[in-house]
């Protein structure tokens, strides 16, 4: 609240220290203009606090032991990265200075930076001042108030749009370093020289001067990971995973045919397209329009190599692996229709069929196979009490001597099952 304070500005030491109080800063609008910090390591930490612990003439009692200091460091590393991330990703202030150099490398390193945030604030009032465009990197602009104030082109650049009818998207980096205000609205540029261009002469560049407009947002390209391009299954990849880049700069002969990698992939209207290289993603991007319609050959090169099965979409590798067993077993447990003793039918069948996928899996070794074919045997003869008893036991009472031979030695089975817990009856 000093005077001094607000025209020649302040330091503010060791503070935040958390991420609440870092949010607290923001809701009272005190954004820092620079965050320094000073790396230490942990030895160097604490060497320098025995340094200070045996220093005479204390003013006051300090807790500064070796074990609370370690303690104290840790603590500050952990909440030290939430800070740090923050900072980073809402105003870009932050900077990192080495603690082992001396202190009058470290001032002039802090004035330098200072410096030249002045330098682009200056410049940013003067320039809004006389209605020209100004940069606004170093201005400490939130995503948020960014995205807010974002002109007609969103993140692409303008210069590109309107000199080459290129697409060259921005949003992939948070910093500001190549952005511009002109008439109260963001533009963000690819570089140091389209940014000259524009703060310039921004008219030539901007509604209604820009002699091209920017796409509705369905048909701009933009990029896949590859867990997307799975979860897309069963759509498929166009031009059957060759690389359109490759093909068309190739004059479209058949030795420019090559595979694209999954880890470049871009949609663009709904169509899903795969590069071979970074550089051809990139130059898909800017001009999709030039690379999209293409159609290939009636003969095209084989696979190099067959997909590995694992790399398949889920569906697609239940389908591919494990579909016949799985078939085999529901056809199985459908034609017995287990009930075992004292457990549900959906927990009958489901244990059917995990005993009969491990009695018949071809990848086990034939000791593991045995093992659960007797138990698929067993489980399979006390799923069939239940039907022999209820047949068995039907009508009036009879003595024991008239009953089967077996019919005892079953009924005790039966009943002994039910003793059993749960989990252990089956196996």
């Amino acid at each position: 609240m000093s005077s001094v304070c607000s025209t020649r500005g302040y330091v503010l030491d060791g503070f935040p220290m958390t991420l609440k109080q870092t949010e607290l800063m923001g809701s009272r609008s005190i954004i820092p203009m620079i965050v320094a910090e000073l790396q230490l390591d942990t030895v160097e930490v604490l060497k320098r606090g025995l340094v200070d612990k045996i220093k005479p003439n204390k003013p006051h009692p300090m807790h500064d032991s070796s074990e609370i200091l370690h303690i104290r460091n840790s603590c500050y590393k952990q909440e030290v990265e939430q800070v740090r991330k923050y900072f980073q990703q809402q105003y870009q202030n932050w900077i990192l200075l080495d603690g082992l150099k001396s202190k009058w490398w470290i001032w002039n390193s802090i004035i330098k930076e200072v410096s030249i945030s002045m330098t682009y604030i200056h410049s940013y009032l003067e320039r809004t001042r006389n209605g020209q465009a100004a940069c606004i990197n170093r201005l400490c602009i939130t995503p948020k108030e960014l995205h807010y104030r974002l002109g007609e082109f969103g993140q692409y650049c303008p210069v590109c749009l309107a000199l080459h009818h290129h697409l060259v998207d921005g949003s992939e980096t948070a910093v500001l370093t190549h952005a511009a205000e002109y008439k109260g609205q963001y533009y963000k540029m690819c570089g140091e020289e389209h940014l000259e261009k524009f703060l310039s002469s921004p008219d030539q560049f901007v509604t209604p001067g820009c002699p091209h407009t920017l796409p509705q947002s369905h048909l701009l390209p933009r990029k896949l990971t590859e867990i997307q391009v799975k979860n897309r299954f069963p759509q498929q990849v166009e031009m059957k995973g060759f690389c359109p880049v490759t093909y068309l700069d190739g004059k479209q002969r058949y030795e420019a045919l090559v595979r694209g990698k999954m880890e470049y992939a871009v949609e663009y209207r709904e169509l899903i397209y795969i590069f071979e290289t970074k550089e051809k993603q990139d130059k898909f991007l800017r001009t999709p329009e030039t690379y999209w319609d293409q159609k290939l050959p009636s003969k095209v090169p084989p696979l190099c190599e067959p997909v590995p099965l694992t790399a398949l979409p889920t569906l697609g590798y239940l389908e591919q692996g494990v579909a016949v067993a799985v078939i085999k077993a529901m056809t199985a447990v459908g034609c017995l229709k287990p009930k075992y003793p004292f457990l549900s039918i959906q927990r009958s069948a489901l244990l059917y069929v995990a005993f009969y996928l491990k009695a018949f899996n071809n990848k086990s070794t034939d000791y593991t196979r045995q093992k659960y074919k007797k138990k698929l045997a067993l489980f399979e003869e006390n799923c069939a009490l239940i039907p022999y008893l209820s047949s068995t036991m039907r009508g009036n009472y009879r003595p024991p001597s008239e009953c089967p031979i077996d019919f005892e030695f079953k009924l005790n089975r039966f009943l002994a099952l039910e003793d059993l817990p749960r989990a252990n009856c089956v196996l």
